[in-house]
């Protein structure tokens, strides 16, 4: 009896201190976004050329293992603010009431509910992007590029993704009154987000 009850002792023990480990394991990977060398473009039609942007500033929260996408999440929030266009008068067009409006929503938001792997380092975040006062779902397809130790960095690991998506931007109400219109102004909007991360190891 003695000896039953030893063996259900260890084993319970075993059991939890496997339950602990695994947990432990299942955390993801917590990366920072290293900001410059990352880039976050936008291109958007003005009559029949495409003229592109870019967005000089990103807060993120990343946590990502392509081994453990149940525990992985994105959280990035872009402030509106920082958009250039190489020509200051349309930035401060795109800031104004007639856009983006930044006096009342100085971020736009992309907060992922799942991520799926669907290829060869090919993965899908889905979640909720919010600009203005609109939140609609939406699919953020990346590659992961790849990961490595950081060569000038101690206990540092370093990521590469690459993000492309597009969307239309009078489904978020981004032009209002005349600029609604997308004779002049396109409707829709190509993405790319190049992004360079890092992690302590």
């Amino acid at each position: 009896m003695f000896k039953k009850a030893t063996y259900i002792t260890l084993a319970a023990f075993l059991f939890t201190a496997f339950a602990a480990f695994t947990t432990i394991d299942r955390e993801a990977t917590s990366w920072q976004v290293d900001k410059a060398h990352s880039t976050i473009k936008f291109t958007i039609n003005h009559f029949f050329t495409p003229v592109t942007g870019t967005f000089d500033d990103v807060d993120a929260t990343i946590n990502f293992d392509p081994e453990n996408l149940a525990e992985s999440s994105l959280d990035v929030s872009i402030p509106i603010e920082s958009v250039n266009t190489r020509n200051e008068r349309r930035d401060n067009h795109l800031k104004s009431e007639d856009f983006f409006n930044t006096s009342e929503w100085p971020n736009m938001e992309f907060v992922s509910s799942s991520i799926e792997q669907t290829g060869e380092n090919q993965f899908v975040a889905r979640g909720e992007l919010t600009i203005r006062d609109v939140t609609r779902e939406f699919d953020l397809p990346f590659e992961l590029l790849g990961v490595m130790d950081h060569p000038m960095q101690e206990n540092t690991r370093v990521a590469g993704i690459v993000a492309n998506a597009e969307l239309m931007r009078n489904d978020f109400g981004v032009g209002v009154g005349d600029w609604a219109a997308t004779a002049v102004v396109g409707n829709k909007v190509d993405i790319e987000l190049q992004l360079e991360l890092n992690a302590s190891n």
